[in-house]
């Protein structure tokens, strides 16, 4: 070839220039090929057979005879800034005649200020942002572009000379120069607009700039129910429309977002086969044939459609319509019965006269002439045929003659009713046909479920265990086929701990118990039974009256004490003013006793009143005697046991539930400094006690002084009879005869000294009860009879 190298290439070799981003097709060098004078056909297009660097960004088209030009493909487009600055194409050229030329053209790729792209998301969509109503003004979005002419230093520097701005301005959003969107108020779904378009454009220094659409949604908090604005509710389509015919096109809004249709669903909630509903759109669609001459549709040509719309898929807020959709019969049926079989569902206790069915809407005659399409139905006959008629006869109308009750025991078991019926010409030779009709009596749900008993009353005692069964409830009722009963309670049976405290078996009726009743809590529970027949229900009352037991224990305050007692305490005496105080639930506080069951060694300590009160007070019921070594634990550790059976009989107590509460007590006793025992002879030791009572007590001065007398009394008379005989039974003295008695020195009698002790002793009162006439309640001390009001 490089022998037979001709100059074909004319205007190459040579150097040009291309702009980048240059779309295809546009011409970037032109040049020339000349022909030999023997070359009679011309030379083929000439091709780049290479470049360098390698790229497929140029190609060769002819623009005019012999005249060519080099363009761009626009596979790949020309980037200055991630491409290769220059290409080399080796351009090749061959004639006819064998000759050949190679030249090359040197493209340089030259810089064009491009605009700024958006990078991220918005660089390939369109950016959608969703804002809670109710959000405080916070940043919501960061923008991000980049300058192509810097692509290899994309530096803050650089980011920081590009200028955001947004349209419109007017609303409550902002962007700043770091391209961050902010929001500039609590956006409120009800008030503002559900969505924003903001168009978000960024520039570069030199002016060029890029635009892109970011799209704010504002989230709604759902709590509004959706509503049809569709008013009409009655539509009429014709029979045997092809499936996807519309019907009516349903709508309605959420006031939650009004200008959003998207987020409501639609859907229909009848069991309904000639007709769905787009879930998106509301439009409602036939997806089934609809024959009007067939049945049910022959009799009945409404159907109704329970249109449901929600405000989401996963069960939101929800609203419901019925619409009723009349379907209009027209002429689609040949000549001719057909069918000739007809079944007929028809309601027991249909009233007499009702319209059954109408043969002539079924039957046609192919005869053109109006005096051979002419036919009448006759000959009604079959099972049951007694309880239909046609009339008139021309018409074919079957309507009924009576009505069926199928609880009435002539008609019980009987559903269906096979008739026959002649069609027949009236012109001859009166041809005739049979046409067959099944009549089903349709059982109706005539009748109330109907409780044994208006109200139930079952009495539990607080303690039944969980689970057990309180009592039963049943109902009937007198249709036929018989009714499947179901039971359940609507109302009552709960209390503050427990939502729900009884269960009632759905089929049988059986009433238990899920929670523990108490009766401090609730006395009586009135329950609200229904039985339901899946159509009618009724209810009845069940009152459950909660027993008491006493299944609460007295509980004492304080439970523990712990206190220090000298050894020298007086008997009597309250302990350190020790006193409890008890309180139960289910019992009388005079029902309360108290006994110390545990570490009374001796018996020192009791407790004052030992029964009927709900205070009971410590009391030191015997000395200690440490001396005599009777005594020699110098601490006490006491249990007391309160039991709530004070008030019930022996024969009770054997049968009753009797609780019991507890009290630790522990006592320290703490011995004298000194014990001096006196052993002087001749001291007299008299003790006088004093009984201190309180000022309300006035009998007992008087009854203490009355005692006194008649002790004085008695001691007068005795005294007087012991002297009577001493006189009776000594002789008298100093008579003269006698013989003079010797004085002897008299012995002196040693002088007693009587030393008195006062000890004033509390008055314990150690029982309470209640004065039959006024009612108030006074404690008493059971030995001396003291007396005292509370």
């Amino acid at each position: 070839l490089a022998g037979r190298r001709s100059q074909l290439l004319k205007g190459l070799p040579a150097t040009t220039t291309v702009e980048e981003n240059a779309a295809a097709g546009v011409s970037v060098y032109t040049f020339n090929v000349t022909v030999s004078p023997l070359s009679s056909e011309g030379v083929a297009i000439p091709t780049i057979v290479n470049s360098n660097p390698h790229t497929k960004a140029f190609d060769i088209e002819p623009k005019g005879d012999l005249e060519y030009r080099v363009v761009t493909t626009g596979n790949p487009v020309l980037d200055y800034e991630t491409m290769p600055k220059s290409f080399d194409l080796q351009i090749f050229v061959e004639d006819t005649t064998g000759r050949t030329d190679l030249n090359i053209l040197t493209v340089q790729v030259t810089d064009k200020n491009e605009r700024p792209v958006f990078q991220g998301n918005m660089a390939i969509q369109t950016v959608a942002i969703y804002v809670l109503e109710g959000t405080p003004p916070e940043c919501i979005y960061q923008v991000d572009a980049a300058d192509p002419e810097n692509a290899e230093l994309n530096t803050n520097f650089l980011l920081s000379s590009f200028q955001y701005s947004l349209l419109p301005a007017s609303v409550p959003f902002l962007v700043l120069e770091s391209g961050a969107i902010f929001s500039t108020k609590e956006l409120d779904y009800e008030k503002d607009p559900h969505c924003y378009f903001l168009n978000i454009t960024v520039t570069d220094p030199d002016g060029l700039s890029s635009s892109k659409t970011v799209t704010i949604n504002i989230i709604n908090i759902n709590d509004e129910r959706p509503y049809f604005t569709t008013k009409q509710r009655i539509y009429r389509i014709p029979e045997e429309q092809s499936p996807g015919t519309v019907v009516a096109n349903i709508t309605a809004k959420d006031p939650d977002d009004e200008d959003s249709s998207s987020r409501l669903f639609y859907s229909i909630q009848s069991s309904d086969q000639y007709f769905s509903i787009n879930p998106l759109t509301g439009v409602l669609h036939v997806t089934g044939r609809i024959d009007r001459d067939a049945l049910p549709l022959r009799l009945h040509p409404n159907i109704s459609v329970i249109v449901r719309v929600e405000d989401s898929p996963s069960g939101g807020h929800a609203r419901e319509m019925e619409i009723t959709i009349i379907i209009d019969d027209i002429n689609d049926n040949p000549p001719g019965c057909n069918p000739s079989t007809f079944r007929k569902e028809a309601n027991e206790n249909m009233t007499a006269g009702t319209f059954l069915l109408g043969l002539r809407n079924y039957c046609k005659d192919i005869d053109v002439d109006p005096s051979n399409n002419r036919f009448n139905f006759t000959g009604l006959s079959g099972f049951g045929s007694n309880n239909f008629a046609l009339e008139p006869t021309v018409s074919g109308r079957l309507v009924m003659t009576e009505s069926i009750d199928l609880e009435n025991p002539a008609n019980l078991g009987v559903e269906v009713y096979s008739l026959t019926v002649r069609v027949q010409d009236i012109a001859c030779p009166n041809y005739s046909n049979i046409i067959y009709i099944y009549i089903r009596i349709k059982p109706v749900n005539e009748f109330f479920p109907v409780f044994s008993n208006l109200s139930y009353e079952f009495n539990v005692p607080e303690i039944t265990k969980v689970g057990s069964s309180i009592g039963r409830v049943n109902a009937r009722d007198k249709d036929w086929p018989s009714s499947v009963i179901t039971y359940s309670i609507v109302a009552g049976g709960g209390s503050r701990d427990y939502i729900n405290i009884f269960w009632i078996s759905p089929t049988k009726g059986d009433v238990k118990i899920l929670a523990r009743l108490d009766y401090e809590t609730t006395q009586k529970h009135i329950l609200t039974v229904r039985a339901s027949d899946q159509e009618k229900t009724a209810t009845a009352s069940v009152t459950v009256n909660v027993l008491e037991v006493n299944d609460e224990e007295p509980v004492c305050s304080p439970n523990f004490y712990s206190f220090q007692i000298p050894v020298s305490l007086a008997v009597g005496t309250n302990i350190n003013g020790f006193r409890i105080e008890c309180q139960d639930r289910d019992s009388d506080p005079r029902s309360f006793r108290y006994f110390i069951n545990e570490g009374n060694v001796n018996n020192h300590f009791t407790f004052s009143p030992s029964a009927g009160s709900n205070t009971s007070r410590l009391i030191l019921a015997s000395r200690f005697d440490y001396e005599s070594g009777l005594d020699t634990n110098w601490i006490y550790r006491l249990r007391v046991y309160i039991t709530d059976d004070n008030l019930l009989s022996a024969r009770d107590k054997a049968t009753y539930l009797i609780k019991t509460g507890t009290v630790t007590l522990s006592i320290r006793v703490i011995p004298n400094p000194t014990t001096v025992i006196a052993t002087t002879p001749g001291f007299t030791v008299v003790t006088k006690r004093e009984n201190l009572y309180s000022e309300s007590a006035w009998y007992v001065p008087f009854v203490i002084t009355l005692g006194s007398l008649l002790l004085l009394g008695l001691l007068g008379y005795l005294g007087f009879l012991l002297a009577t005989w001493v006189h009776t039974r000594c002789p008298p003295a100093g008579k003269a005869d006698s013989v003079p008695l010797i004085n002897a020195p008299e012995k002196k009698k040693p002088k007693k000294e009587v030393v008195v002790t006062m000890t004033k002793l509390n008055t314990v009162f150690d029982g309470e009860a209640r004065d039959p006439v006024t009612g108030k309640m006074y404690e008493f001390n059971t030995r001396s009879g003291a007396r005292r009001w509370k």
